[in-house]
């Protein structure tokens, strides 16, 4: 008895668990629906189908396979090679325009729903061309992937956003579905000499906390999931047992469909997700392709609440400036570019009042700073030198005298204060004090209405000190690695509100913003991600290197105030790398943050 593959979704068992009718014991597909009917799929047609067998509506198709989501289907068109989806609701069927052809055969196609609850497809090719697109009206390339060679089966866990694919004759991977994942791949099970799986995986199915799949000699196996790895769980022939508590999985074999015979409990439940917030608007990619964009900084004009400018760094070729529509305004080829800071009204000696912008330029480990005018044009003003041998991270600190101190890292943890000095219409700079962290360190932001330096240790957490250049540095853990901050730790801001001000970092192991207090005791207010906009064709973000945040009164949906953040992985579709725009107010209704 060959078994061919598994049924896909999952029956809970119970006194009234479905029961298939005779008549779909011979489709190549099943699926059961809420309410007891069936989703059945043979050469000819989808159909829909009751708890007592009667169909009750078919879409004509040659299909090869199928997924389900609750009021969704898709399924591969065999002689178009194209993907359709098909809504399911209480009318029946209806066939939505085909997804765009894909310039491959498919060989497996499945569906997932994300966090926001957004319906996604993987299409992928015998040669392991792969890609994601966000299902819709119209349907959007999310972005190509490299998945193996001879994948057959693919399934999606939503709640943990992990995409299965069974490569033939060798065995299970899993892979990040989010669509802002960077593809790497985790085997759950491998064949010989790899692992013990026989003759790799065939069909596969989700199960609550795990998964199941079959081995290319007919044995299903069940893997529980323990963070980043799989625990075996069973190894079966097909009906070798009786089916005791828990999940119901059915699979079909020569005889037709047929209990797998497999006991399964579900998994205890996850934590809640973070809430996602949406962006408004995205810059224009920048100019270079790979890691290339890195930081943004804001510039405020002072009587336009639309002529603000966004600053961001191309660590390939130098500094970019944008508007507030995410329209480049200005390249400065001003070379590799990582941090970048702005600071607003600086006295430099009576009647000289400046707006200037910091840089640190990694090939001569030197300050560039650069003059905005009144308008937000920006051009070069000085580039000066320091003594470390690998500068990273910079910022900015406003001194009470109205003056400027330039604050600069080096990976080796090495931190500089420099006092930016002009004499004669030439700026200067003149070190200040120095000091280490214990490892590299990069992001950081002084506030000045409180005279704090928040630092960035990348692999440790958030660490608090007196920016005053005449002050002890004691740096102080405020925030260690651990629940919601994840290393790295990268970019960050300071949001001053009415009635407090918060911190903004980037969490970008888990693609994620953490907002703390400014001050003592420095309370944690919660976390959240930046999804996409469907609507507007912007997608998400992940692995934020840089961010800024101003509680400006702004154009358009930023009345109050505007967070910047850097993209590491331009989708929607694929791209080099931008800067994403939100509304501070979606941030704080989220959070529940007051003014």
């Amino acid at each position: 008895m060959k078994a061919i593959f598994l049924y896909a979704a999952l029956l809970a068992t119970t006194a009234h668990a479905q029961v298939i009718p005779p008549a779909l014991h011979g489709a190549n597909e099943l699926a059961a629906l809420p309410g007891g009917g069936w989703l059945a799929l043979d050469k000819h047609a989808l159909r829909l189908v009751d708890g007592s067998g009667n169909e009750r509506a078919s879409v004509a198709v040659r299909g090869r396979q199928f997924d389900v989501r609750d009021g969704l289907a898709l399924v591969v068109d065999a002689n178009a090679e194209r993907a359709v989806p098909v809504r399911i609701d209480a009318k029946g069927l209806h066939a939505l325009p085909p997804l765009p052809e894909t310039g491959f055969g498919i060989e497996a196609a499945c569906l997932y729903r994300d966090a926001q609850h957004l319906d996604h497809a993987f299409l992928i090719a015998k040669d392991g061309q792969a890609q994601q697109w966000l299902l819709g009206e119209p349907a959007r390339l999310v972005r190509h992937m490299a998945l193996p060679p001879h994948v057959k089966h693919c399934r999606v866990d939503d709640t943990e956003a992990t995409l299965y694919v069974a490569e033939s004759g060798l065995g299970l991977w899993a892979y990040d579905a989010a669509p802002e994942s960077a593809g790497a791949r985790v085997p759950v099970a491998l064949a010989a000499p790899f692992g013990k799986l026989a003759k790799g995986a065939g069909a596969i199915a989700v199960l609550p906390g795990g998964v199941a799949a079959l081995d290319g000699r007919g044995t299903l196996h069940a893997w529980r999931r323990a963070g980043d790895t799989w625990r075996e769980q069973a190894a079966l022939p097909l009906n070798a047992h009786a089916l005791a508590s828990g999940a119901r999985l059915l699979a079909r074999t020569d005889a037709g469909w047929t209990d797998a015979g497999l006991a399964w409990k579900a998994s205890a439940s996850k934590p809640a997700a973070l809430p996602v917030v949406l962006p408004r608007a995205q810059t224009a990619p920048v100019a270079r392709a790979g890691d290339a964009a890195d930081d943004p900084a804001l510039w405020i004009h002072p009587a336009d609440p639309d002529g603000a400018r966004i600053l961001g760094t191309n660590k390939k070729q130098g500094l970019l400036v944008y508007d507030l529509a995410g329209r480049q305004t200005q390249l400065l080829e001003a070379g590799r570019l990582n941090n970048v800071d702005v600071r607003q009204d600086l006295a430099f000696g009576a009647g000289v009042r400046v707006d200037l912008a910091m840089a640190t330029q990694r090939d001569e480990n030197a300050i560039v700073l650069f003059a905005i005018d009144g308008n937000g044009t920006v051009e070069e003003a000085a580039r000066l030198p320091t003594t470390l041998s690998d500068i990273y991270g910079a910022c900015l600190y406003r001194t009470r005298q109205g003056g400027l101190d330039a604050i600069v890292n080096d990976k080796d943890g090495r931190f500089q204060q420099y006092r930016i000095t002009r004499t004669d219409g030439r700026f200067g700079a003149t070190l200040a004090r120095s000091w280490r962290l214990a490892s590299q360190p990069e992001g950081c932001v002084a506030d000045e209405r409180t005279g704090l330096l928040f630092m960035g240790e990348e692999k440790r957490g958030l660490w608090v000190a007196d920016a005053d250049a005449a002050k002890p540095m004691t740096p102080r853990l405020v925030l260690p690695v651990g629940g919601l901050l994840h290393a790295d730790v990268e970019g960050m801001g300071v949001y001053h509100g009415k009635t407090g001000s918060w911190i903004v970092v980037s969490s970008q192991g888990n693609d994620s913003y953490v907002v703390l207090d400014g001050t003592a005791p420095f309370t944690v207010r919660g976390a959240f991600r930046i999804g996409i906009d469907a609507a507007r064709g912007i997608d998400g973000t992940s692995e934020t290197d840089g961010l800024d945040v101003t509680s400006a009164r702004l154009g358009g949906p930023y009345g109050k105030g505007l967070l910047v953040v850097q993209d590491g992985h331009k989708r929607l579709p694929d791209g080099p790398q931008n800067f994403k725009l939100v509304a501070w107010e979606d941030v704080a209704k989220a959070l529940r943050l007051g003014d």
